[in-house]
């Protein structure tokens, strides 16, 4: 039996009523676990959506993890099919690079945003998942993760790819930034084709007018911790506690497997007592998420505030860029718990804070469209998709990089990494002496 994946596919006829039913119950779980997350929908709900009795879904599933797996697995398995056969072509006309590199673009774009539920559930739902769930599923995404790499690799040897940065860290920034945009990319407004355009340039030529950003004699220092949180008092030091607790486990487990009793077990109290500090659950997660962006809006405000004009753009983008980083990965744990939970969460929550993530994007657009105005960037770039995407391969990074390996062969360090991000973010991934440039000239 075949399954089209994508959210309006028609019943294939040719398949037996049980086939049929089994295919709606599917596409219906992929379509739930894309918006709603896996974590907070029932088989109740997926029979529901398949039009389905309550009770007959188990003729065809054992349960609801057995459809997880099915969804997973189609989630990638069409995509990783396309992709490979588009590379496996390429290596018979190396020259057409940037021709194929955003064919493959374009391709992950399509199934993500349009194409398939099952693709966007798969990314949406992965890494909230435990390993033992997500362990089947490896070995497929290694092997899409090398179709790019094999490609990736190909480019580098016919010198269209620097060589200073190692094709694995390349690759992964490749995916995050097309990998984010499910979470805010609006395919009623603009077609995927024209994200897929405008982002393929970018990845390529990175957002320097002249491809060469001027950063020599750049020194970075770690973001200094905000701690807002009174801790006056005994009272006051268990809250703080608690909500640190509270982030990690939403950080690690994602918000439906954030339970009190396990926020009380991480804290080593017992579970009663943390509604002598909590009234609820979503009281603690709301001050989590709150924390969370306001510390990074604080800290990369007074980062970039320190450059009065004139100033050094590229400089400035650069620290922007290395202080998002630092929250995400060390100053603040609750800056990660948001990040990582934010597109799993409920409507309600997300409605709540849409303000100071609003914000957040208003002061990276301040940093750009200054850059752009002085021509520190290229013209040909519209500020905000800009942001959105930069935004979107700096905050995927917290489901690959592990800075806690740092020392270990083969793994780079928080500043090292930052280093290269900001390197690929602002002179793209092009080998800049004989790669052909996709947008402006220099001037």
């Amino acid at each position: 039996m075949v399954i089209r994946t994508d959210a309006t596919s028609t019943v294939n006829e040719d398949l037996s009523k049980s086939e049929r039913t089994r295919e709606a119950i599917l596409s219906a779980a992929a379509r739930l676990f894309r918006y709603e997350s896996y974590y907070a929908t029932t088989m109740r709900d997926i029979a529901q959506e398949a039009g389905v009795e309550a009770g007959s879904i188990y003729y065809h599933f054992q349960s609801k993890d057995q459809i997880l797996s099915e969804v997973l697995e189609l989630g990638v398995r069409q995509l990783y099919e396309e992709v490979r056969e588009i590379v496996r072509v390429a290596k018979k006309n190396p020259e057409d690079f940037c021709k194929t590199f955003a064919l493959l673009i374009e391709t992950h774009l399509t199934y993500l945003l349009t194409e398939s539920d099952f693709t966007s559930a798969n990314i949406r739902n992965y890494p909230m998942l435990s390993d033992e769930t997500r362990a089947p599923h490896r070995e497929l995404r290694a092997s899409y993760a090398e179709a790019w790499g094999s490609f990736l690799n190909e480019a580098k040897r016919n010198g269209y790819l620097r060589s200073d940065i190692s094709i694995t860290v390349i690759r992964q920034f490749i995916l995050s930034a097309m990998n984010w945009t499910v979470e805010w990319y609006d395919v009623d407004k603009y077609p995927v084709h024209i994200l897929a355009e405008r982002m393929s340039k970018l990845i390529l030529d990175g957002m320097c007018l002249d491809r060469r950003a001027e950063t020599e004699g750049l020194k970075l220092t770690p973001a200094a911790p905000v701690n807002i949180l009174d801790t006056n008092g005994k009272a006051a030091k268990t809250r703080a506690e608690i909500l640190r607790v509270a982030a990690r486990v939403l950080r690690d487990n994602g918000y439906k497997a954030t339970t009190l009793r396990k926020i009380a077990d991480e804290s080593d109290m017992k579970a009663g007592s943390v509604y002598y500090h909590f009234k609820s659950k979503e009281a603690i997660v709301d001050e989590v998420l709150n924390e969370g962006l306001s510390d990074l809006l604080s800290g990369v405000s007074a980062a970039v505030q320190k450059f009065d004009s004139p100033c050094d753009h590229h400089t400035r983008i650069a620290t922007a860029i290395w202080t998002h980083l630092d929250f995400l990965f060390k100053a603040s744990e609750f800056t990660s718990a948001n990040i990582r939970s934010y597109g799993m969460l409920p409507n309600h929550f997300r409605e709540r804070h849409r303000g100071i993530r609003h914000d957040y994007g208003r002061l990276w657009d301040m940093i750009l469209r200054e850059a752009q105005q002085d021509g520190a960037i290229r013209s040909d770039i519209k500020i905000v998709p800009l942001r959105q995407v930069l935004l979107g391969a700096l905050n995927w990074t917290v489901e690959w990089f592990d800075p806690n390996k740092a020392g270990v062969e083969g793994y780079l360090s928080l500043p090292e990494f930052s280093g290269m991000l900001i390197k690929l973010l602002l002179e793209g991934i092009c080998n800049r002496e004989t790669a052909p440039s996709t947008g402006q000239g220099t001037p």
